[in-house]
């Protein structure tokens, strides 16, 4: 009963947060055409974005990787709706995992939060080897949605992921496939494991973040960039 209240309490807080967050002006570049991609790591240095958690995020020969972790790396000026975010990303080894997070309610002051909180969007193309499975492939929403696809490239191969979040719902292609289609409140699996995040419903504005995982999965990422979401 108490965790049933507690999720109940957030989901109206998260319902309170998108209110205001749509009542706010959010820091946008004016100076970008609608129909363009609007670079948000600028391949020289993390101007914009602040960790939180263990370990760091470091630019290195133009890309952005992580050392240490678990932690994660967020952009800090805006919150994200309506839009199409991209990264390209490699593997340093085979396969590494990572991930790439969205929807995150509230501004992140430690590493969990979004875990618990928001979406985090899997990078894994052998999950089987954390004796996980099609839930926590490559491009899916962890443990949260199954995926329809599994075009992940192994490293040292760069991979391109777009990410779409339209209002309710989150598209997620991985080199150019298509590898999650949810809209909130489409039926998930139940929670099995403590680091697992938290059911229910998700802001349609939020956060977005780069994950570091540690230093035996290091992942790269060499573009992230976002566009807003045009409806013909």
């Amino acid at each position: 009963m108490k965790n049933t209240i507690l999720i109940a309490n957030f989901t109206l807080l998260l319902f309170l947060i998108e209110i205001r967050a749509h009542a706010c002006n959010e820091i946008k570049d004016t100076t970008i055409p609608k129909n363009e991609w609007r670079n948000l790591f600028n391949g020289k240095d993390l101007t914009g974005w602040k960790h939180v958690g263990g370990g760091s995020m470091l630019v290195e020969n133009g890309m952005v990787r992580g050392e240490g972790g678990m932690g994660l790396l967020y952009w800090t000026k805006e919150k994200f709706s309506n839009c199409i975010l991209r990264v390209v990303y490699k593997m340093q080894k085979n396969n590494s995992n990572g991930g790439v997070f969205i929807r995150i309610p509230i501004e992140p002051r430690e590493e969990w939060m979004p875990v618990f909180y928001g979406y985090e969007v899997q990078i894994d193309n052998h999950p089987e080897l954390s004796n996980e499975g099609d839930y926590h492939y490559t491009g899916t929403l962890y443990s949260l949605t199954k995926a329809l696809s599994h075009p992940g490239k192994p490293g040292p191969e760069w991979n391109s992921m777009e990410i779409t979040i339209d209002g309710p719902r989150t598209i997620v292609r991985v080199n150019g496939q298509k590898v999650t289609d949810y809209k909130e409140g489409d039926p998930v699996p139940d929670r099995k494991m403590d680091y697992e995040p938290y059911r229910g419903l998700r802001p349609n504005i939020g956060y977005f973040g780069l994950q570091n995982h540690g230093d035996s999965d290091v992942v790269y990422f060499k573009e992230v960039a976002v566009k807003p979401l045009v409806k013909h």
